[in-house]
């Protein structure tokens, strides 16, 4: 039986969140879970992704930040209403954890269909069969690809992406639960001719699906955004194993 785990909420701006979390430094053989909170929009570049991918003076007209996070992928606009943001802290040894980093985030996949079913979103499902290229765009916009562990549709489209950094005390995974997916304030930010920014957001626009446009009735009570904030990471921390 895996171990209790401590929750926490967790709230700044989108670098201070990505670059450490102290409490799982403080006690990493502590399985912990933080709900994340940005104070302002922000686009989260992958390890790997030049600064260059956005377009400085756009993000700056538009008041969107850029940082980047140390886990792999393409861009993520964050912002406090969308995406849902969860992360976990895995002790190495934990009963779920795996040494194998491509099949590391299967329990957390089915976490997240499991949290989402509780909130009135049926008939999704954990990636199983390594990465997929859904556009040509999915080296820079993270949902344009989807991992082992994701959470897809039955047809495909994307509504949960995980990411994991590791060190020798465990893993740090980021899930982020998209609610209405609209890829234009992302795209528009990033370093593309016009004709590649009107074919991207089109292409994007297909492979993604936001958990309040598949809820049965709208999801949780109250309003939309303000219900999701808090019911989504209720039912992910009482789906934990």
């Amino acid at each position: 039986m895996a171990r209790a785990w401590t929750v926490e909420q967790r709230s700044g701006d989108a670098g201070t969140l990505h670059a450490g979390w102290p409490a799982a430094a403080a006690a990493p053989d502590d399985a912990r879970v933080a709900v994340c909170r940005v104070s302002g929009p922000a686009v989260v570049l992958g390890s790997t992704q030049p600064v260059a991918a956005v377009d400085a003076e756009r993000a700056a007209a538009a008041g969107v930040s850029v940082t980047r996070r140390r886990s792999g992928g393409g861009a993520v606009l964050v912002t406090p209403e969308d995406p849902v943001w969860i992360d976990v802290w895995l002790p190495a040894g934990h009963p779920l954890w795996s040494a194998d980093v491509g099949r590391a985030f299967d329990w957390l996949g089915d976490v997240w269909v499991d949290a989402l079913a509780a909130c009135g979103v049926s008939g999704l499902s954990a990636h199983r069969t390594g990465y997929v290229s859904c556009t040509r765009w999915s080296s820079s916009v993270c949902f344009g690809g989807v991992g082992t562990g994701e959470v897809v549709t039955e047809d495909g489209r994307k509504v949960v992406g995980l990411a994991q950094r590791r060190n020798r005390h465990g893993a740090w995974f980021h899930g982020a639960c998209v609610l209405r997916w609209d890829p234009a304030p992302l795209v528009d930010l990033l370093a593309m001719d016009p004709p590649e920014r009107g074919a991207a957001v089109a292409g994007l626009r297909a492979a993604v699906v936001g958990a309040e446009e598949l809820a049965d009735g709208g999801g949780p009570p109250g309003h939309r955004r303000a219900g999701w904030a808090q019911a989504l990471p209720d039912a992910f921390v009482a789906a934990l194993p």
